[in-house]
């Protein structure tokens, strides 16, 4: 349940309205996690009516302003503004648990191997002291998927990925292949030649 405090500066605020503007922002902010608070503040400017909505939830605040003809209307339009907000909030805290629980999942299950490099190469040949050594070792799920459900994947799994890449057997082509985000923001793709 959310707590509403309403304000009105040159505006009477009315039951009526009042009960609209708690129905709008009930919808709203669905996906977010209680306790919720919000201030609602109705002005009359010049004919304008604006409405300025903040509300408080348990990671962090939302705030949207608007201003029509009609104070219904830009109740609506405010509404509207918090309710995309709100589902961006959810997607961020979304993905950070996942983020989380991936990092321990990966930490707890997924083995660390040190590889001498002399077992690799055979012994330095210029006496490093410090050879490069190989620490991680992951074992990856590959999906048969087309080059463009690969790019969604990976465009998808921006925010959550941990790898900037995308390992995939092509539909087409039955071939493992590797798609990546290059640093110029497009992407890349590895395919074996046959």
């Amino acid at each position: 349940m959310m707590r509403i405090e309403y304000v009105g500066h040159g505006y009477h605020v009315g039951e009526e309205l009042k009960a609209f503007a708690e129905e709008r922002l009930d919808k709203a902010v669905k996906l977010l996690e209680s306790p919720l608070e919000a201030r609602v503040t109705f002005e009359l400017e010049r004919h304008m009516h604006r409405v300025d909505v903040h509300v408080y939830h348990r990671h962090g605040s939302l705030q949207a302003r608007d201003e029509t003809g009609d104070m219904r209307e830009a109740v609506i339009l405010t509404a509207d503004k918090i309710a995309a907000q709100a589902k961006r909030a959810r997607k961020r805290h979304t993905a950070r648990r996942r983020r989380a629980a991936r990092s321990v999942d990966q930490q707890s299950h997924w083995p660390v191997d040190v590889v001498a490099r002399e077992s690799l190469t055979g012994p330095s040949a210029d006496g490093d002291r410090n050879p490069p050594r190989i620490i991680k070792s992951s074992l990856l799920r590959i999906k048969p998927m087309s080059i463009e459900d690969a790019a969604l994947e990976l465009d998808s799994e921006i925010e959550t990925a941990e790898h900037g890449f995308v390992v995939f057997r092509d539909s087409t082509t039955e071939r493992v292949s590797v798609l990546y985000r290059r640093k110029d923001r497009h992407f890349g793709l590895i395919a074996p030649e046959f």
